[in-house]
């Protein structure tokens, strides 16, 4: 073999494809009738497979000969929170010290990882999906990761905390306009780190990180880079991934230090106005609660400056906003839903950004990409809980199709 650069994705897929497949390198060397010294050689990149050993290294790990040579990348990674909700209905919010009616719970998965995920297997299940994230030894823990692994998503990379609870929210949502209210114990995912991400065993193209704020591991200060995230993100870009950021709606005075600190090596932001625009300080809205679409904007051109690679993506109940770094601005109202449409919006800004993510990887204009994403979150609110209203990118376009754009 001539080709170094070659060279060195064989020494690199060889060492990935052997920890996904969970071998050690005497258990791959046994299966090849080769020693473990030859595999170690391998991986270290001080000899190299004869082609015989190339086709057989590939059947055993079930890619193509090229995917092993070259290291094609495929699929998108989402790292973050892995949770699951206690959804409670309530007819509204008690006073301090009142007590108010529960009139209906359900339980399903929650958090960014299985949001974003489940939803974006729903919208193309043969999209190749991996979960990267920490979950407790408990009973919560395992229904998160077999609700993943239902649907077909690797989870290979969802790491177990012994003596730790799996993260979960109580969601406390209002019957009538699905408004809620989240009570939320962090759990494992507090523990969760860059540190437990192994480049090594990623294959993805596109690696989605959020929430920005909640997770402590990656909101950690970095001297150089500001916080842990940013040279993460960094460093997720230097192996050729392109990298995207959700944020968590829960502002104080670290917020508009710790968004700004990853932009610089975020390819997508994602993000709500509320969220958004505690960045800038400008206010999203007036006082009577009309949105103050020239302030969203200002943010998102505040965001763009900070140096974010492709694209600012805001959205709110009236529309998603995109900010191109060619300075495009696009705006697409959102779906005309009739009246007692929505059943809850636990989740919806994950759908959306599901739907985001998802024409970003196809290739979407930046208007397709805004229209798609506000058909997913539109299936999202049909439903109670984050992630069973989601259907296929067929049935979206026809949602779309079906209840057309209002205005602003």
């Amino acid at each position: 073999m001539e080709n170094r650069t070659s060279d060195i994705h064989i020494s690199r897929n060889i060492a990935r494809l052997r920890r996904k497949m969970g071998l050690t390198q005497t258990e791959l060397a046994e299966r090849l009738y080769v020693s473990n010294k030859t595999v170690s050689k391998w991986e270290r990149g001080a000899g190299y497979p004869e082609t015989p050993q190339l086709v057989r290294l590939a059947d055993l790990f079930g890619v193509t000969l090229d995917t092993l040579i070259r290291g094609e990348r495929n699929g998108i990674a989402v790292a973050g929170n892995i949770l699951t909700d206690e959804v409670k209905i309530i007819e509204s919010f008690p006073e301090k010290g009142m007590l108010v009616n529960i009139t209906a719970m359900s339980r399903a998965v929650g958090g960014s990882v299985p949001n974003t995920l489940i939803s974006l297997a729903k919208i193309d299940p043969t999209l190749p999906l991996s979960a990267l994230g920490k979950r407790g030894d408990d009973e919560g823990g395992r229904y998160a990761q077999s609700e993943l692994q239902r649907v077909g998503i690797d989870t290979a990379g969802v790491l177990v905390e012994p003596g730790t609870a799996t993260g979960f929210s109580d969601v406390m949502t209002l019957r009538d306009t699905g408004e809620r209210t989240f009570f939320h114990h962090r759990g494992a995912n507090a523990r969760f780190t860059p540190a437990d991400i192994d480049f090594s065993t990623l294959n993805c193209r596109m690696l989605h990180v959020a929430y920005i704020h909640l997770l402590d591991g990656f909101d950690a200060p970095d001297d150089e880079y500001g916080t842990a995230l940013a040279r993460f993100l960094k460093a997720a870009q230097g192996e050729g991934i392109r990298t995207s950021v959700d944020v968590v709606s829960s502002i104080n005075d670290k917020f508009a230090q710790r968004i700004p600190a990853a932009m610089p090596y975020t390819d997508n932001a994602i993000m709500n106005e509320i969220e958004a625009c505690g960045v800038s300080g400008l206010p999203p809205r007036d006082e009577d609660g009309k949105l103050l679409t020239a302030n969203v904007r200002a943010t998102m051109e505040q965001l763009m400056s900070h140096g974010v690679g492709q694209r600012v993506i805001v959205h709110c109940p009236e529309a998603g906003f995109c900010l191109s770094a060619d300075g495009t601005f696009t705006e697409v109202p959102s779906l005309r839903l009739p009246a007692g449409y929505i059943k809850g919006t636990v989740g919806a800004g994950d759908s959306f950004a599901a739907g985001c993510l998802y024409g970003i990887y196809n290739g979407y204009t930046d208007a397709e990409i805004l229209e798609f994403a506000s058909g997913a979150a539109a299936c999202n609110l049909a439903a109670e809980d984050s992630v069973s209203g989601m259907r296929d990118a067929g049935y979206i376009r026809e949602l779309i199709g079906m209840y057309g754009k209002g205005s602003l």
